[in-house]
């Protein structure tokens, strides 16, 4: 009897110890790997700046709340649309990797297809990834895939102008 309270014993430490194991390993590849493409919240987010391939360089500023397409003079912009840029710093980032570990021409990333900066981060969008819908962005030295939607898409129409 005592052999078997014995084994049972050994088998539950075995399982506390690997089930804490993972709870580290869980933590660990949390805090390495963050969830979301920029510890941003898109709502403190006050400068972008897109620039995609045979478009010119838009730059947007967050003044009082609303956001203005930065020049002389200011236009207002599509709020609406520059939520969805900012919101792409929340964008669900999986398989955070080392740029290292590609040729950034393989992956689109030589030539983007849009790069957008939101205040001093700067997002690379290259090709789409052929396990599924999802995209390669480069995010300072390291290489993530997330959803194809949360591609910055050219402007539909501009906006007015208004004074400041």
């Amino acid at each position: 009897m005592r052999r078997a309270i014995r084994r049972q014993l050994v088998l539950v430490l075995v399982v506390a110890g690997l089930a804490a194991a993972a709870l580290w390993q869980w933590r660990h590849d949390a805090a390495v790997s963050p969830a979301t493409l920029l510890p941003l919240d898109p709502d403190t987010i006050t400068r972008v700046t897109l620039a995609l391939p045979g478009h010119p360089t838009e730059h947007y500023v967050r003044r009082d709340g609303h956001w203005w397409r930065d020049g002389k003079p200011p236009v207002a912009a599509d709020e609406g649309r520059l939520e969805q840029l900012t919101g792409i710093a929340a964008a669900p980032a999986s398989g955070w990797r080392p740029l290292s570990d590609f040729d950034p021409a393989r992956i689109g990333l030589s030539h983007p297809v849009a790069t957008l900066t939101l205040d001093d981060r700067t997002l690379r969008f290259g090709d789409t990834s052929a396990t599924g819908p999802l995209r390669y962005v480069q995010v300072g030295n390291r290489v993530a895939l997330v959803p194809i939607l949360a591609t910055p898409r050219p402007p539909q129409r501009d906006a007015i102008q208004l004074q400041p």
